[in-house]
């Protein structure tokens, strides 16, 4: 890869994992989802700095091509998201229905009493 372009990719980086830290510091992002795309961040960081790392990887892991190494880690890294956002969905859907029904017990009561 080109120094350059290995430069450009990780000034990019950087800047987005500072974006990332002020959005949890201003309260912006939970922790919780932004530890993902932090780990994320450094590993690319690591990769650009390293770039023979993704080589070894792909030599140790029986992958042709490097360039499918990571394409393949990029695929993980998606289900892991999808997978932490599907959990987050689910406990939010399990809270709108217990306050729904807690309103709904609310109301009622509030109408007996009149």
């Amino acid at each position: 890869m080109n120094i350059r372009v290995q430069i450009v990719v990780g000034v990019i980086i950087i800047l987005a994992l500072f974006v990332i830290v002020n959005m949890i510091r201003e309260k912006e992002l939970e922790l919780r989802y932004a530890l993902t795309w932090l780990g994320v961040g450094i590993a690319i960081v690591v990769l650009d700095c390293f770039p023979q790392a993704i080589t070894w990887l792909a030599v140790k892991a029986g992958v042709a091509n490097p360039i499918n190494m990571l394409f393949f880690l990029g695929f993980c890294f998606s289900l892991v998201i999808i997978f932490v956002l599907t959990i987050a969905v689910s406990r939010m859907s399990n809270q709108v229905k217990k306050l729904a029904q807690e309103v709904a017990l609310f109301e009622e009561s509030n109408k007996s009493n009149r």
